[in-house]
């Protein structure tokens, strides 16, 4: 069974996956989706990255460490990218990725 640090990643990871599709999609139906391209992509590569971090939390990955570290990294950069845009899905990715990036941080360096 996970700990609880470990409960929490996942949980932060997951919503985190989530929040970010749902962002990507609604870009996609943005007036403007050619200036919502760097969100999109970033989307995308955080909800694979997360998916893939919570994956990792859950087998208790001797790896776990520095993947949780390169998740938060992701998670950074998609935050930093949907904190740009004041569509109310972007500000929930945004907000949803700062959570994961801290949850992961705390993984990174307890593991």
């Amino acid at each position: 069974m996970a700990s609880e640090s470990a409960r929490e990643c996942i949980d932060a990871c997951n919503a985190c996956a989530d929040a970010c599709n749902a962002c990507a999609a609604a870009c996609l139906k943005e007036d403007d989706v050619k200036m919502m391209a760097r969100c999109v992509a970033l989307d995308m590569d955080c909800a694979a990255a997360c998916q893939f971090t919570a994956g990792a939390a859950a087998r208790s990955s001797e790896l776990l460490g520095a993947i949780c570290a390169t998740c938060a990294e992701i998670c950074d950069a998609c935050g930093e990218e949907c904190g740009k845009h004041r569509h109310d899905h972007c500000q929930a990715c945004a907000q949803a990725c700062r959570r994961c990036a801290e949850a992961c941080r705390k993984m990174s360096v307890g593991s």
